[in-house]
């Protein structure tokens, strides 16, 4: 079977290629740039741009399966994009897609999920058999939030320091994923995907540094000092804005533990921890 990967070089999409390639299917990587895409040699790795339909002109052939990712690149024509993915998806013959969602489209989180809800009904409505997967917070955000102060001073800073969050692992939503295209049985499900516990900021700084053989600091900021050291650690300041406005949402309005991830493949979750020692060299 021959299975398209758009975003192969994402965080998600590069644990896509290489579990499929290592249940020994055929896998097309779709990419801006091939030759600097550092994908793994058994892929065939294409150019094209979902921002540009008529770059993927030839991509879809002899595809039978494909994984959207829309919207990474051009968030305002996020529908659009997929509109015209599933179109020459069909017209080629694929059968199947399986998008990247968010969990916001399930709590209906206003200003986070419309987006991915116009590109889910885009995706109902071409006739192909689909799922939608919709991770929660990705544990890899802490690489951004938290990365450069763990590793030069050992030390977590949040505004938030007891508010609960659920981050899951990028290779447990990559092999959801992967079952979803593999398996029977996950058509037309939308799986809202969660970490496997609800930890608060103390104790995620706790659980990272256990993942790292370490103990970290943590250190309460105000809202105004975590919104000038996101800004420092180089966010513009409508994104630091943006991350510290879900994070006070989720103070009011925790997530919750999901039982999806443990439901597609039969097994909990990683922790926090896990990934930690995960990244340990993204960390240290």
């Amino acid at each position: 079977m021959r299975i398209l990967v758009t975003g192969a070089t994402g965080t998600v999409g590069r644990v896509v290629v290489d579990r499929l390639l290592e249940a020994g299917h055929r896998v097309r990587a779709l990419t801006r740039n091939p030759a600097t895409s550092g994908l793994p040699g058994g892929a065939e790795v294409v150019a094209g741009d979902l921002t540009v339909p008529s770059s993927l002109d030839g991509v879809l052939d002899g595809v039978e399966r494909a994984y959207l990712l829309a919207g990474a690149l051009d968030p305002g024509q996020a529908a659009e994009q997929a509109q015209a993915f599933v179109k020459q998806a069909a017209e080629a013959g694929v059968d199947r897609v399986v998008d990247m969602s968010t969990a916001a489209v399930t709590v209906r989180r206003p200003g986070s999920y419309e987006m991915f809800h116009d590109v889910e009904e885009v995706i109902e409505a071409s006739g192909l058999v689909w799922t939608h997967v919709r991770p929660g917070e990705f544990a890899g955000n802490k690489l951004d939030m938290w990365g450069e102060s763990i590793r030069a001073e050992g030390m977590v800073r949040s505004a938030f320091p007891d508010a609960l969050g659920v981050p899951i692992h990028e290779a447990d939503i990559a092999e959801v994923i992967v079952a979803a295209l593999l398996e029977g049985g996950h058509a037309g499900h939308a799986y809202t995907l969660s970490g496997p516990e609800a930890l608060t900021h103390r104790q995620q700084a706790d659980a990272i540094g256990e993942g790292l053989g370490r103990r970290l600091r943590f250190e309460p900021l105000t809202y105004g000092q975590a919104r000038a050291a996101y800004i420092r650690a180089g966010f513009p300041m409508e994104i630091a804005e943006y991350v510290l406005g879900y994070q006070a949402e989720y103070a009011e309005e925790p997530p919750v533990v999901t039982p999806d991830v443990e439901r597609v493949l039969g097994r909990p979750g990683r922790t926090l921890s896990r990934w930690a020692a995960d990244h340990a060299t993204d960390l240290t």
